[in-house]
């Protein structure tokens, strides 16, 4: 498969044609305030710095080398401070999840047909040899959805042991695992309630081999409602997506029957907003993540200060932050300790994108 393929369409949302041209005065105000966060952080080395000048100098090395070190510490707590801030008071939401399929029309067939979903929009791209298709229960700019991506040629990926399921909430698990029954889905967990608890769920399979855990809630404004992956170190996953995303811990349960932990992650409740379920099973601190799955995008209203705060609190930025070539959609792209890929898109971009 063409180095090309595997890397443009995990992008290619957030381009839109028909807004090339120049960065909006909104985006420009973004971007200052953006340089403004930044330029905090090397004020506050430079005065380290004169600081530990006087500490050698003036004082006779009275001080220890042990104060410099606490006055180190004290700025990159200062500095972590004021990301943690902001990071909290960004607009986040979960926009969708991005993943490759072997077969495109089979694929949409199925999620229409078993799932219940619609088919949002679809593009061609032959230039560059690859199609999306974005798929949900609502609109994208309201909407937690799917972008699935085919490449040319290419007809089966392997989806390796990281990833986990994603989740749909349901009105009746029995009735629908029914209907995919009828319509040649395959079942791998029968509906009935979860092991320790009371929820009844099912687990069914895509044609890819994807699987989706079907959860009975009432009714709800996001039922495309979990993507679940696989961590090596959970307080450190926690602690990551807390801080470096905004991310809230809603719940977390233990079960040492079956030797896992799970934490669900998000930006608000489970019942009304999609969410991250992060699993950790004892023992296995690595996985193989395959080249299926490709990344969660999430909105924010500065892409700059985004890139600046996911490296304070340990991420990798694998795309540093800007507009993409032609057109202004800012993006910036980063790993978690684990190695997942997120990216993080303008919101106001975003939704002239729709437009």
């Amino acid at each position: 498969m063409p180095m090309a393929s595997t890397i443009r369409p995990s992008l290619s949302s957030f381009a839109a044609s028909r807004f090339r041209g120049t960065i909006s005065m909104v985006n420009s105000s973004s971007r200052f305030n953006s340089l403004h966060f930044a330029s905090n952080v090397e004020s506050q080395s430079q005065c380290f710095a004169l600081k530990a000048c006087k500490l050698f100098r003036g004082e006779g090395n009275s001080k220890s080398a042990k104060t410099i070190v606490s006055m180190a510490q004290g700025s990159t707590a200062t500095t972590q401070e004021n990301a943690l801030e902001w990071v909290k008071s960004d607009k986040r939401r979960m926009l969708h999840v991005v993943y490759r399929v072997g077969d495109m029309d089979r694929t949409i067939k199925f999620y229409t047909e078993c799932l219940g979903m619609k088919l949002l929009r679809k593009r061609d791209i032959p230039e560059e040899r690859y199609t999306n298709a974005f798929l949900g229960y609502g609109p994208e700019d309201s909407h937690f959805v799917i972008e699935l991506t085919y490449n040319y040629g290419v007809d089966k990926y392997d989806i390796g042991s990281g990833f986990g399921h994603f989740g749909i909430a349901v009105d009746d698990v029995a009735k629908t695992v029914d209907l995919i029954k009828a319509k040649g889905g395959t079942v791998t967990r029968e509906p009935g309630p979860v092991k320790g608890g009371k929820s009844i769920i099912a687990f069914v399979e895509d044609p890819d081999g994807y699987k989706f855990e079907l959860i009975e809630r009432g009714p709800t404004p996001e039922p495309l409602c979990q993507v679940m992956l696989r961590v090596g170190d959970l307080d450190r996953a926690i602690t990551f997506y807390e801080k470096a995303f905004g991310m809230e811990l809603l719940r977390r349960r233990d079960n040492p029957e079956y030797k896992y932990t799970i934490a669900m992650m998000g930006y608000g409740p489970e019942d009304k907003s999609a969410v991250l379920e992060l699993t950790y099973n004892y023992g296995v601190t690595e996985y193989d993540k395959g080249n299926a799955y490709a990344q969660i995008a999430i909105g924010t209203d500065d892409v700059y200060k985004t890139a600046e705060a996911v490296k304070l609190f340990g991420g990798k930025i694998t795309r540093e932050p800007g507009p993409l070539p032609g057109i202004s959609t800012k993006i910036t792209a980063c790993l978690d300790p684990d190695g997942w890929k997120t990216v993080f898109v303008d919101n106001i971009d975003f939704l002239k994108e729709l437009e």
